[in-house]
């Protein structure tokens, strides 16, 4: 059985997980003087958990809603 989360959970879960890594980031770069790269690199390393997730199907983003559009019929 594979763990799968439904689409509604998935973008909660990827919004708040941008939120607290973006948070996190920018606390640790004031608190720590490090680099323009070593950000780049953390920055990488956080998007590269969530695509590995979205990649091995247990989170499945709907986006909100945002990339599927209706057709409606005139």
């Amino acid at each position: 059985m594979k763990l799968r989360i439904n689409p509604l959970a998935s973008d909660i879960i990827i919004s708040l997980y941008v939120v607290v890594t973006l948070f996190l980031r920018f606390k640790f770069e004031s608190e720590a003087a490090i680099s323009t790269v070593n950000s780049l690199v953390m920055g990488a390393c956080f998007v590269l958990i969530i695509w590995a997730l979205i990649k091995l199907k247990v989170l499945n983003p709907n986006w909100f809603g945002l990339f599927n559009p209706k057709k409606s019929k005139s």
